[in-house]
């Protein structure tokens, strides 16, 4: 990066070194030529000052054909390969100069990018002998040798030991990244009278942003000798733009000065690097340094060594899954002992919380939480359940996100930092946001020492200028709000046990849409049945009534006492009967009619049925209150009024009480855009907890037959059932000899 002296004032931080726009320099390094050549002619229109390294002076290559440099014996071929569509494929070419009265023989690379065809020509001077006779038969061996590594480390490490063998590198090392883009030296060969760097780790600001942008799509990197000076183009832009030549992909690319500054810091006077990949991204760095010499190495070894670095990238992936190849079998063992719960249990919940162990196992956490829209079971060491359902309603708004992992959630959620002894990492999945479904795993907070190869901080010089670090001596560091890392194989068992809930509740909500289809079937048939039957028994058992009152009127003083006492049971059971039949009808009848909704102002419709009851409030002493005007809601006018008939009636009826009283009322939703909650509160009797549910059953009562003005039990049936067809749920509140209170809602 180039720092302009009237600007050393300015603020200086990291980003300023992120911003240096490495890939147009407008230099080269010294040992090859760098041409810019236009098609078809091939007319140098840009070359680097050094050009009369090609034996004629730069005025005479400027504005030159490139074809009048060849020797002529070989100019049509080079033109053809230049002209071609795949030229770099064809990387490198010998290539014979003859200019100015001189030849030499050059090894040309050349490429298109952003327009401009560039043509590079190295020095073959500069190789000397090739120190390996057969590349071939060299990457053979490497080949094999990664091949036999049994673990990712010892892959790496045969990476390091075979470039070195096959470049003469002093050290090769292999530099990871982690997720920050913090590196550390994985692996390492190296010459005995170097200082190792194995392990050692260093900061992201040591290879920026741009950079690592800058690996990933040029993926070899050679600096021939940090001390020589960079040569500059001439003309300094391209006269075809009028803006910086591109040079992302040319091996001759100059350096910036800073990290020709941090090389000669670490004392390296030569640097080469391949890009390690991984799934498309870059993962780490094949590093090569030499420090007693330059070491300049040809371009047919620098693509052995370029071709060596894609090999380990494609088995990156195949060693590094593989090593945790068992740790998976056994947590796809875990998983599917819960998935047998599941299965053999209907609260998903209970299934994965009952036995704690194996839903701790499946990550390898501390403690675990399962949250089911806001009802949450927690074990293990946790965050509290106020804490826990926060989190939740912060993991909601993550937009996207299904599976969340992190080893440091205090970082990115500072409510954490109450609990990171408990839950310093964090791996979540949800099976709903929606409705707020989701499992999570824990980890405490772990100290951890890290060793530095030196300060990881990136010092400024005095005056304000960003400059590289000095120094490489061993710096540990304590870091905190960190748990241990979680491994790929626990991310993905989490996954796994997500797609699995989201299946066992599909499966299970295909089964409960089959059960309803056939218990609608059911309750048809069932409906139909009692319509028909308690129709046709009306008339015969009015007949029975009718016919044993003539009796009693016409023959009853020819009979004795005990005579008229079984025709007196036989008029009352004949009309028990009549009522009872009469319910079942008016109860099939409910089920079978249709709803015919309307706007209904229920303030109005309970002053209806306050009006139909007035005689028997008068004589039961009961006063009704509305301590408000009731909304209007859409429902079925004649239904929803014989509901509250009901409800009005059963509260003057249990109740025994000299003066009595009944509240008709409502209450807001309980959350926003929820329904209202309407209720009809006595001060009669109340129901004991245990039969809360048994009143709502069709002719169940819980006390005599003549008790309370005797009755079918079928009025609270009716109300269940016309609630529930106005999509809505019924309940009770009650305190037996203090009273109770209907509620229901009505969603149409």
């Amino acid at each position: 990066m180039m720092h302009d002296p009237e600007e050393a004032e300015t603020t200086v931080d990291l980003t300023n070194c992120a911003d240096e726009p490495i890939h147009v320099p407008g230099r080269i390094q010294p040992h090859g030529v760098l041409l810019v050549l236009d098609e078809p002619d091939l007319v140098v229109r840009q070359a680097s000052a050094n050009a009369g390294m090609l034996g004629a002076p730069l005025d005479a290559v400027l504005g030159a054909r490139f074809e009048a440099l060849v020797d002529p014996s070989e100019r049509e071929e080079v033109r053809r390969w230049l002209l071609s569509e795949d030229v770099h494929e064809a990387n490198p070419r010998r290539i014979r100069i003859v200019a100015g009265g001189a030849s030499a023989t050059f090894e040309g690379l050349a490429h298109r990018h952003r327009g401009p065809l560039i043509l590079e020509l190295e020095d073959r001077r500069e190789a000397g002998e090739p120190t390996t006779p057969d590349l071939a038969i060299a990457v053979r061996r490497v080949m094999t040798r990664l091949e036999a590594a049994k673990s990712l480390q010892e892959f790496c490490r045969v990476a390091a030991v075979e470039t070195r063998a096959l470049t003469g590198f002093e050290r090769v090392l292999v530099y990871r990244f982690d997720e920050d883009w913090h590196g550390q030296v994985y692996a390492e060969d190296k010459a005995d009278f170097l200082t190792p760097l194995m392990h050692l780790h260093f900061p992201a600001s040591d290879i920026p942003e741009q950079a690592r942008r800058l690996y990933s799509v040029n993926r070899l990197r050679m600096i021939a000798d940090s001390d020589a000076e960079a040569v500059p183009l001439v003309p300094a832009l391209d006269p075809a733009t009028g803006r910086p030549l591109d040079l992302s992909f040319a091996g001759l690319r100059a350096v910036s000065p800073i990290h020709i500054r941090y090389l000669k810091n670490m004392g390296t006077k030569t640097s080469m690097s391949f890009s390690l990949m991984r799934d498309g991204r870059l993962w780490g760095l094949l590093g090569c340094m030499n420090y007693s010499k330059p070491l300049y190495l040809p371009p047919t070894l620098r693509s052995a060594c370029e071709f060596l670095a894609a090999l380990v990238s494609v088995q990156l992936a195949v060693k590094e899954d593989g090593e945790g190849n068992e740790y998976r079998t056994k947590l796809q063992q875990v998983r599917e002992r819960l998935l047998q719960r599941m299965a053999e249990e209907t609260d998903l919940a209970r299934a994965l919380v009952d036995d704690g162990g194996d839903l701790l196992e499946l990550t390898g956490a501390r403690g675990a939480a399962v949250v089911q829209e806001r009802t949450c079971e927690t074990l293990g060491v946790t965050p509290d359940k106020d804490q826990v359902m926060a989190l939740v309603d912060w993991l909601r708004a993550q937009a996207d996100v299904d599976v969340f992992a992190t080893d440091s959630l205090p970082r990115i959620f500072p409510e954490a930092l109450a609990y990171k002894d408990a839950a310093c990492g964090l791996v979540a999945v949800t099976t709903s946001r929606a409705q707020g479904r989701y499992v999570l795993w824990f980890r405490p907070e772990v100290v951890q020492t890290v060793e530095w190869a030196g300060d990881p901080s990136k010092p400024v010089e005095p005056g304000g200028s960003l400059s590289p670090r000095t120094s490489f001596d061993l710096w540990k560091e304590e870091v905190h709000l960190k748990s241990l890392p979680w491994h790929p194989a626990e991310v993905a068992a989490a996954r796994a046990l997500r797609d699995a809930i989201i299946a066992v509740v599909v499966r299970r909500a295909e089964e409960l849409t089959r059960l309803n289809a056939e218990l609608e079937r059911s309750n048809n048939d069932l409906d139909a049945f009692a319509f028909t039957t308690s129709h046709d028994m009306k008339e015969p058992l009015r007949g029975i009534h009718n016919y044993a009152t003539f009796l009693m009127e016409d023959y009853g003083d020819r009979l004795d006492a005990e005579g008229v006492s079984r025709l007196e049971s036989l008029v009352r059971l004949s009309q028990r009967m009549e009522d009872l039949v009469e319910s079942m009808l008016r109860y099939s009848r409910l089920g079978r009619a249709d709803l015919v909704y309307e706007e209904v102002d229920l303030t109005e419709l309970v002053e209806e049925v306050v009006e139909l009851h007035r005689v028997m409030l008068g004589e039961n002493h009961v006063k009704v209150t509305v301590p408000r005007p009731l909304p209007t809601v859409r429902c079925d006018r004649v239904q929803v009024g014989q509901l509250l008939s009901n409800l009005v009636t059963n509260a003057i009826k249990y109740n025994d009480r000299p003066e009595r009283s009944i509240e008709i009322g409502w209450r807001e939703p309980a959350a926003p855009g929820g329904p209202a909650v309407f209720y009809v509160k006595d001060d009669g009797i109340g129901i004991p907890e245990k039969h809360h549910q048994n009143v709502f059953r069709l002719f169940k009562r819980l006390h005599g037959r003549d008790k309370f003005g005797g009755g079918t039990g079928a009025g609270l049936t009716f109300s269940k059932k016309i609630v529930e067809r106005h999509g809505g749920a019924i309940w009770i509140e009650s305190t037996p000899d203090e009273g109770s209170t209907f509620n229901f809602t009505l969603t149409g």
